[in-house]
């Protein structure tokens, strides 16, 4: 893929302890501009520690991790979190605007930024509301929010809605997926839920387990302007339960502690 977005290359991830882990082994792969790829996989395969590294908030072992920059001082990344991880003495407006703020965006037009993301998320009149106010799915949405906010070139999703009840959950699978549909984010979305990274998604990556490694990639031929409704279809239960089967052997793998 000659215009990659997110190069990774050969990416290996240990840990030194009393024991030295080894999280991601040898981990190869390309992502488009404005492609929107999920990674899932067992427990403890280095999903988000896959996210960390791209993010830059380690460095591999070995290996390389490149961006393919679009604009200079544009942020590069920005992360959303499984909890929202909201600064709770600041406004839900103020939390939002805190990004372009750090980038020295004047505070009348961070403020301005803030409330058309807010806006997009269904939570224009809650601005002036503060994190205790809100319910789970509000503060969530206010996190997917507060990166939207940054303008970056990558948004880096980890677990975002793992948290969250299943009805909550459905409904902000399809705020995201409408997000998508507005905007074409390059996005790397992990998570544990296959049916969501099958909805989201152009393309899933499937992990092995620890140390992680890319078991296989399935492309998916759904539609970009899918709804809701694509849930419900034969080809949808198809291409997750054959996800499933990939995964079976990995998460067996993962609960008695083997290696593969």
């Amino acid at each position: 893929m000659n215009d990659a977005k997110v190069r990774l290359s050969g990416v290996t991830k240990r840990f030194a302890g009393a024991q030295d882990v080894t999280a991601l082994e040898d981990i190869s792969l390309e992502i488009a501009e404005s492609e929107f790829v999920a990674i899932v996989g067992p427990s403890g395969c280095g999903k988000s520690t896959l996210l960390r590294l791209v993010a830059g908030l380690q460095d591999p072992t070995s290996g390389s991790v490149e961006i393919q920059a679009s604009r200079p001082g544009r942020p590069k990344t920005a992360m959303v979190f499984q909890e929202h991880a909201l600064f709770p003495w600041l406004s839900v407006r103020d939390n939002v605007a805190f990004g372009p703020r750090n980038r020295e965006v004047p505070r009348k037009e961070a403020a301005q930024i803030a409330d058309e993301q807010l806006a997009r998320l269904g939570l224009g009149r809650f601005g002036d509301f503060y994190p205790h106010q809100l319910s789970g799915g509000m503060k969530q949405r206010v996190g997917i929010a507060r990166a939207l906010a940054q303008d970056a070139e990558i948004l880096l999703m980890d677990e975002p809605l793992g948290a969250l009840d299943a009805q909550t959950r459905t409904l902000l699978q399809e705020q995201i997926l409408e997000l998508r549909q507005e905007s074409r984010p390059t996005v790397m979305y992990v998570t544990h839920a296959i049916d969501e990274a099958v909805f989201l998604s152009d393309r899933v990556v499937l992990m092995s387990a620890r140390p992680g490694r890319v078991r296989d990639i399935v492309e998916l031929d759904f539609p970009v302007d899918r709804g809701p409704d694509l849930r419900g279809t034969e080809e949808f239960a198809k291409v997750s339960q054959g996800i499933w089967n990939h995964l079976r052997d990995e998460v067996q793998a993962a609960m008695t502690g083997g290696e593969q």
